[in-house]
């Protein structure tokens, strides 16, 4: 057994994680010590007692890596672990990176320039527009955007890069091959088309309510900084923020009506110290020093975005207005600096051209493809 395969064989053994990995690696001298057949006691390791060493010690000899080689082969799946250079040094810098990653699609040097978008799966029409938005001018600029394929929040995050036609990766909080939620398969086999879609577990682990906060340390780990969007009081985004403190990377929050329960966690952290986003630009200007001058270009003009569908400057002037959110047709008017009767008159037109879409309540928003 290789180095390599005994990182892969470590990460299926239950009850076994990054830390203990180290210290056994520690005591032992390299990962494949730890198959040894002449290794019958594993506690000088720091943290490994006698019911770990005998759970290790039996799994170890049910253990096939070569399999889990083969299946993932056949699935169209490449393992990359430490030892491979593919392996994300963002990955390498934090506590407890993972043993092994199971990838569909594939890293790029680009995706070290990378933002996490996350939060809540219950989450209102607006946060699902902003992230939305936000996601699809960060990869405008240049930026990976990486989420966790969850309903709501993290679906819209991915979607948004989509249009943009930019990289998103995908980290799963379940088994590659245990796809969770199921409805995100065809989500999934998009992103893996142009970005990645990945997960520490081996295959058959399906997804519980330990995978999820587990995962969330990959997502902040492979960014920069995590922006969340919407968050209760309560949930994964916010053990995702967590991890990022712990790894030094940026916090940004999307502010939302002090009434909302949706938007309880997000001001929260922006109470404590979190960047208040309300435009991409807050977060751009977080990072104008980390990234060399001509690195990114701002999003390209709102008005342009669809240049085969011809606008009146009335027109171009609604669409600028809509660009940051969506809005009622009084705010809309204000926004735009025209009389509401005269914006009312143009957007029957922009909505026959399919550029806006009125939602209840006369809210205005862009249509979904406006900026793809």
């Amino acid at each position: 057994m290789t180095d390599r395969e005994a990182y892969i064989a470590l990460n299926m053994i239950e009850g076994l994680g990054p830390i203990k990995v180290r210290a056994l690696i520690d005591a032992l001298g390299s990962p494949q010590a730890v198959f040894d057949p002449g290794q019958s006691d594993l506690r000088q390791a720091k943290g490994v007692g006698h019911k770990l060493s005998e759970a290790i010690l039996t799994q170890r000899a049910q253990i096939d890596p070569q399999a889990e080689l083969e299946k993932a082969e056949e699935l169209g799946v490449h393992i990359i672990t430490p030892l491979d250079t593919e392996y994300p040094d963002a990955l390498k810098t934090i506590h407890d990176p993972p043993l092994a990653l199971y990838v569909r699609g594939a890293f790029e040097p680009g995706d070290r320039h990378a933002l996490a978008i996350v939060g809540a799966r219950k989450c209102t029409h607006y946060g699902l527009s902003t992230a939305d938005r936000l996601a699809y001018q960060l990869s405008q600029t240049g930026f990976t955007v990486v989420s966790g394929l969850a309903r709501g929040i993290d679906t819209a995050a991915h979607q948004g890069v989509l249009k943009a036609r930019g990289r998103t990766i995908a980290v799963l909080g379940a088994a590659i091959d245990q796809l969770y939620p199921p409805e995100n398969a065809e989500l999934a086999d998009a992103i893996a088309q142009s970005g990645a879609v990945i997960s520490e577990y081996p295959f058959g682990r399906p997804a519980d309510r330990q995978t999820f906060p587990y995962r969330n340390r990959i997502v902040s780990g492979l960014s920069m900084g995590v922006v969340v969007v919407e968050s209760g009081g309560k949930g994964g985004s916010l053990h995702t923020v967590d991890a990022a403190a712990e790894q030094g990377r940026s916090v940004f929050a999307v502010p939302g009506r002090i009434d909302s329960p949706a938007s309880k966690g997000t001001n929260r952290l922006i109470k404590n110290g979190a960047k208040l986003v309300d435009n991409v630009d807050d977060i751009l200007e977080e990072f104008e020093l980390l990234v060399p001058p001509g690195q990114f270009e701002k999003p390209q003009n709102a008005a342009s975005a669809r240049p085969e569908v011809p606008l009146s400057d009335a027109e171009q002037e609604l669409v600028k207005a809509l660009w940051e959110e969506a809005l009622d047709v009084d705010s809309l008017a204000r926004a735009a600096g025209l009389p509401s009767f005269k914006v009312s008159a143009l957007l029957v037109g922009l909505e026959m051209k399919r550029v806006v879409k009125m939602l209840p309540g006369r809210i205005v928003e862009l249509a979904d493809d406006l900026r793809g």
